[in-house]
């Protein structure tokens, strides 16, 4: 049941077991967030998957996208850790059916699955039912709860009462802890006069529940709850105010941060009130980083948020937070896409710490985005949404690339906004993309093309048909998403955006390799390059290079593609593009061997292998190490 403590059970064993060093693997904690009061879906094994990949090491960008493909990468990468006596552990935290979790379970003997649950699941699993602790048990706890910050020897001179409470408390630890806290408040409160007052709330509860409105949870647990708030209330109103509007956030914590503008008190402040609260334990977390409530102590200060008419407070603080996302997101994002500006890019002191708070605060910034319906908090939405789309992309959270494309969409469409509609149904169409659904890409991105040209708005536009050029060319349509390129860069030629034109000219000569118009692609790569290095675009110019060598090879011009090989190599390096020069050196490697300059094709090969051991990118490794072999092989032939 809920609070019997499964979470705190299934954390202790794997801390545990890594003292132990049962798991040199690694040990992973995942919440699959199958009762989240919020109404928010649970997380899908897909997704689930996906998050333990890039966990394992998998980089962003080689994660798979079908889901076939996700899972079986996943236990490729298992099957590896288990070959090299790397057991792993994965805590797979409140998963409320059986398909969240079954297609996670490891086939190697060394590896383990830990799952909590409310539910029986229907897995072939070693099963622990968790009931309430027995009498004794309980009054332990709540001995040793009392005595966290001082010595307290009342459990020990009236264990009659002791024995009264935890009952009372339905012997239950979150309960237990919570009068516990209550009690360390009151050092001097006899345990009999806590009894005394829990039973008498228990027996009101009662009568409320006789009446119709009975509670989803026991009256018991009930009781500890309405008595630690009754406390709030009468001694702390403020705290008590923030402890109903924790209950209202969208997610599944908070930021200490996000927790301020929410309230819409100094930072210090909320900070003490916050830690207060964890004191009461009714918030759970790191104290110095994300603030949580239980789901019963969330459902609980739900019902005081209704009983309290809090609609305009909380209309308020929601619109604080909003703005707090809204602003805070813009400037991680502009990191993530290098172009920090103003006072937002001052906000984070570079891409890893932006990454980090992106990272921390997705789950919440989707289900902000997702849940919002009233029409006054639409345009969050949808502006939330377009912000942070290029995050999701870059990190291959696809799942939530579409699921906040969608949210944009309908709240664009809810609002009558034409404007709005057709940079929502651009970002619609890259993710359906990313996620091999091409037909369906198409036809977002012809929206988004049409709805731009309806409103005038070229630069729009000519975004919509490079995405459908690009979509089209995944989907094998060739010719139509070479006209759909040109298109694009003709509209940026005629608007003077020789960045976006650029851009343009490249996918152009990509999907003219695929119809082998090979001097044509030379062509419109060497105009891309052109205009990247009149820009003085160095990474534009390392991108443009690597695509004309692969053009040149084509038509046997190997002593060129050697020359713009090498120099998108040595760009990638000076920018610290580890990536992106292992791919250039592949390249490079693959045009030294067709000359047969197999010196210097090992030579690139082996820092291919070198750079993609270093960034744990096992896919490009190995087809670094696969050409290594063959120009070895080629060499000792000759």
């Amino acid at each position: 049941m809920a609070g019997v403590g499964k979470t705190a059970l299934a954390l202790v064993s794997a801390h545990n077991a890594q003292s132990q060093g049962w798991f040199p693997g690694g040990i992973f904690f995942m919440n699959l967030h199958g009762y989240s009061p919020d109404g928010s879906k649970p997380v899908s094994a897909l997704a689930a998957a996906g998050q333990l990949l890039r966990r394992l090491g998998v980089p962003a960008e080689k994660l798979p996208v079908g889901e076939e493909e996700v899972f079986t990468a996943y236990h490729s990468v298992l099957a590896e850790r288990a070959t090299d006596g790397q057991a792993v552990l994965v805590v797979a935290d409140n998963v409320v059916e059986s398909d969240q979790i079954a297609p996670l379970v490891p086939t190697q003997a060394c590896h383990r699955l830990l799952v909590t649950s409310r539910h029986t699941l229907s897995l072939t699993a070693r099963q622990l039912d968790l009931d309430v602790l027995d009498k004794a048990e309980a009054v332990e706890l709540l001995q040793r709860a009392l005595q966290v910050r001082r010595p307290d020897e009342r459990v020990a001179d009236d264990r009659t009462a002791a024995a009264a409470i935890v009952e009372l408390g339905g012997r239950l630890p979150l309960a237990v802890q919570i009068i516990a806290a209550l009690l360390a408040a009151e050092p001097d409160r006899p345990l009999a006069a806590m009894a005394s007052e829990l039973a008498e709330v228990g027996e009101r509860l009662n009568v409320i529940a006789a009446l119709g409105t009975s509670p989803d949870r026991p009256i018991a647990v009930r009781a500890s709850f309405d008595l630690s708030y009754q406390r709030l209330t009468r001694h702390h109103p403020d705290r008590a105010r923030l402890f109903r509007l924790l209950a209202s956030a969208p997610g599944i914590d908070l930021s200490t941060e996000a927790a301020a503008a929410y309230d819409g008190r100094p930072l210090s402040q909320v900070r003490r009130e916050l830690l207060e609260l964890t004191v009461a334990h009714l918030l759970t977390g790191d104290p110095g980083e994300r603030w949580s409530m239980h789901n019963l102590v969330r459902l609980h200060a739900g019902e005081q948020a209704v009983q309290h008419t809090m609609d305009d407070a909380q209309a308020d603080a929601l619109e604080r937070l909003l703005n707090y996302y809204h602003q805070i997101a813009e400037a991680a994002v502009s990191h993530i896409l290098s172009r920090p500006s103003g006072e937002a890019g001052k906000r984070f002191t570079g891409h890893a710490q932006a990454l980090t708070w992106l990272d921390a605060e997705r789950h919440n910034l989707v289900t902000t985005i997702t849940s919002l319906r009233h029409p006054r908090y639409l345009p969050y939405a949808r502006d939330l949404a377009g912000i942070i789309a290029p995050y999701l992309n870059w990190r291959r959270y696809l799942d939530d690339q579409l699921a906040v494309a969608h949210a944009a969409l309908d709240a664009c469409r809810e609002l009558g906004d034409r404007h709005g509609e057709g940079p929502a149904l651009n970002n619609l169409g890259n993710a359906l993309r990313e996620g091999g659904h091409f037909e369906e890409a198409i036809t977002a991105h012809q929206g988004a093309a049409a709805i731009f040209r309806e409103l005038g708005d070229r630069h729009g536009e000519g975004r919509a048909l490079g995405n459908l050029g690009n979509a089209l060319r995944e989907g094998g349509h060739f010719e139509e998403a070479i006209t759909a390129h040109q298109g694009a860069a003709a509209i940026f030629r005629e608007l003077d955006n020789r960045h976006d034109e650029g851009r343009a000219l490249g996918n152009l000569g990509i999907a003219l390799r695929e119809v082998r118009r090979f001097e044509e692609a030379i062509t419109t790569h060497q105009q891309d390059l052109d205009i990247c290095r009149g820009l003085g675009d160095r990474h534009g110019e390392g991108r443009a290079l690597g695509n004309l060598g692969i053009a040149l090879r084509e038509v046997r011009r190997f002593e060129e593609a050697i020359i713009v090989g090498r120099s998108a190599a040595v760009i990638f390096r000076e920018l610290g593009d580890q990536h992106n020069e292992g791919q250039a050196l592949i390249c490079l490697g693959n045009a030294l061997q067709d000359v047969r300059r197999f010196d210097e094709a090992i030579t690139a090969f082996e820092q291919a292998v070198s750079i993609f051991d270093t960034t744990k990118d096992d896919q490009n490794r190995a087809t670094a190490q696969a050409n290594l072999a063959e120009a070895e092989q080629q060499q000792a032939d000759e």
